[in-house]
């Protein structure tokens, strides 16, 4: 006979010996074997607009579509994780001594989700169609000058007019079915059913799209390509979910509707945290700058004020404050992780100490003791105040910068009057007629940038984008050698010297460079990426991704 005490003592004894022989076979099982990538499950994400052209020959600036076309299309290269262009239905290609001609090979047996075979009709016919102005392409006009020769089945040449630095990004574009679209007017192709209903070659193939009673499409669903040449992707389906506004997919994604969310502004991680979900960040090549416009500033035409500003800029504590440090420090037009950056240029320290040192050994004194310094110029019998207007879009987080930059200037006796205006009118009424003197604005590259369009003196008025209206004869020297030598090493060593150049004059103060932030439910796995070129490449390797895994025995 047991007491209740003996009993339950009892009871509670086994209980604990059951779950530790329990747990140290659990310990057991796990340290022999191990978690590997299972087929099925179902990705589903919000975006914000809808899609119009899933075509890579039509696709403009419209990101869903561009991140559509990443799933269902293959051109003849892509983008690796880290950033580096490699194969992809091309199996191997080769370039002319001269950097004009590119000879691909492509690889066999690859089928359009149709069933239908791909061979070098489709390169000859995509390409043609970009060249062609009644579609309307907006690839078109990097891809001028082009010739697009067929060898055979498997096997095209392409003929550049010169050597393109940007010509290998340029044969990421997603390659379309000449069997689809041979048969449709090109003045029509717009109107096309294919561009919401298309075929590539990608590792997701269309299924369907669903609309709301007013017309608009609302959820786009694809399923693994099991046919895809690569390998059969491991989620089965993607779901996407289309919102009108950025704070809806958000909602969306908090409510548990969707898995994962992308281009996550830095302002929204504290409601993305509280979902707890895993947020990865992509380095992108973009940055953002105050590019000085000297001809409209006296001040800023002073090579001595311009590295003073620069000096009295706490970029850190931008990073910190506007991006939740999410970003990093840009000292050159060319960031770390691309090809030709100059990792001798660290910008010129904070301090706000040596800035005022500058101003007041260059002639820029508070006499009048009004809180801003000034300086007779040249001939003038007037002073002339450190006055400058700061001029950016409604941004939030620009705004924020704009604020920090105008209470660092101010500190060092600068008088800094702000503007903004919406981003089309700052393109528009502000950049356009060049009309600002000192503008926070980003600049978007690729991974093997053409700083040509940003930085040379022929690209100073509209359409033209060097916002600095930069002009310097040696600086065009070494763009003009960057872009048309054949050989990688004389590019880089042009851009290189190129970023030595204009660190010394200072035409612009370089800010910082954001991370892309995306948010997934941590249920999903096998994300590898670390840089990206554009939105939509978020979705590099996603026939690697997975959602369902099993235990297997490991290999001793």
């Amino acid at each position: 006979m047991l007491s209740k005490k003996e009993y339950y003592g009892i009871i509670t004894l086994s209980l604990l010996t059951l779950f530790f022989a329990c747990a140290s076979l659990w310990t057991v099982y796990t340290e022999h074997t191990m978690l590997v990538p299972r087929y099925g499950g179902t990705y589903t994400e919000a975006l914000v607009g809808e899609p119009q052209f899933i075509n890579p020959v039509l696709a403009g600036i419209n990101d869903v579509d561009r991140a559509i076309a990443t799933l269902i299309y293959s051109g003849l290269l892509k983008y690796d994780g880290e950033g580096n262009i490699v194969p992809d239905l091309a199996e191997r290609y080769d370039v002319s001594e001269n950097g004009k001609e590119y000879t691909f090979f492509l690889r066999n047996n690859i089928l359009w989700h149709d069933g239908k075979s791909f061979t070098a009709d489709d390169v000859v016919f995509t390409f043609t169609a970009i060249a062609d102005p009644r579609y309307g392409s907006p690839q078109r006009v990097g891809l001028q000058g082009l010739l697009v020769e067929r060898i055979d089945d498997m096997t095209v040449k392409l003929t550049l007019p010169y050597p393109h630095t940007q010509f290998l990004d340029k044969l990421t574009i997603g390659i379309v079915p000449k069997h689809i679209w041979e048969g449709i007017n090109p003045r029509n192709a717009n109107l096309a059913d294919a561009n919401l209903e298309p075929i590539g070659t990608g590792p997701y193939r269309f299924v369907k799209f669903t609309k709301d009673k007013y017309g608009a499409i609302i959820s786009f669903s694809l399923e693994a390509n099991t046919h895809f040449y690569g390998s059969t992707p491991f989620i089965d389906a993607i779901d996407l979910y289309f919102y009108q506004t950025n704070e809806e997919a958000l909602q969306a994604y908090r409510d548990g509707d969707v898995m994962g969310i992308s281009g996550i502004a830095p302002r929204d991680m504290d409601a993305i945290k509280k979902r707890g979900s895993e947020v990865h960040t992509f380095a992108t090549p973009k940055y953002f700058a105050v590019f000085f416009n000297q001809t409209n500033s006296k001040p800023l035409a002073d090579r001595q004020v311009r590295e003073a500003l620069w000096r009295a800029t706490d970029r850190d504590a931008i990073i910190r404050d506007v991006l939740g440090g999410n970003g990093i420090i840009a000292n050159s037009p060319i960031l770390p992780w691309l090809t030709g950056h100059n990792a001798d240029i660290i910008g010129y320290p904070y301090s706000q100490d040596e800035a005022r040192n500058i101003l007041n050994n260059a002639g820029w004194k508070d006499k009048n003791a009004d809180g801003v310094r000034e300086k007779i110029i040249g001939t003038s019998k007037e002073a002339t105040d450190l006055t400058i207007t700061l001029i950016t879009s409604d941004s939030p987080e620009l705004l924020k910068t704009q604020e920090m930059l105008r209470d660092q200037w101010t500190a060092i006796g600068a008088e800094v009057l702000i503007e903004n205006y919406t981003l089309d009118e700052v393109k528009q009424k502000i950049i356009k007629p060049r009309k600002y003197e000192a503008l926070i604005f980003g600049e978007a590259l690729t991974q093997y940038p053409d700083p040509y369009l940003f930085w040379h003196s022929s690209q100073k008025k509209d359409p033209g984008l060097n916002l600095a209206l930069y002009d310097n004869k040696g600086a065009d020297q070494l763009l003009e050698t960057a872009r048309d030598t054949a050989s990688q090493d004389e590019r880089n060593a042009a851009i290189v010297k190129l970023q030595d150049t204009i660190h010394a004059d200072i035409p612009a103060l370089f800010l910082y460079s954001p991370a892309y932030l995306y948010a997934i439910d941590t249920d999903v796995k096998g994300i590898a990426a670390t840089a990206i070129s554009t939105a939509a490449r978020r979705f590099i390797g996603i026939e690697r991704w997975y959602i369902k895994t099993d235990r297997v025995k490991k290999i001793q």
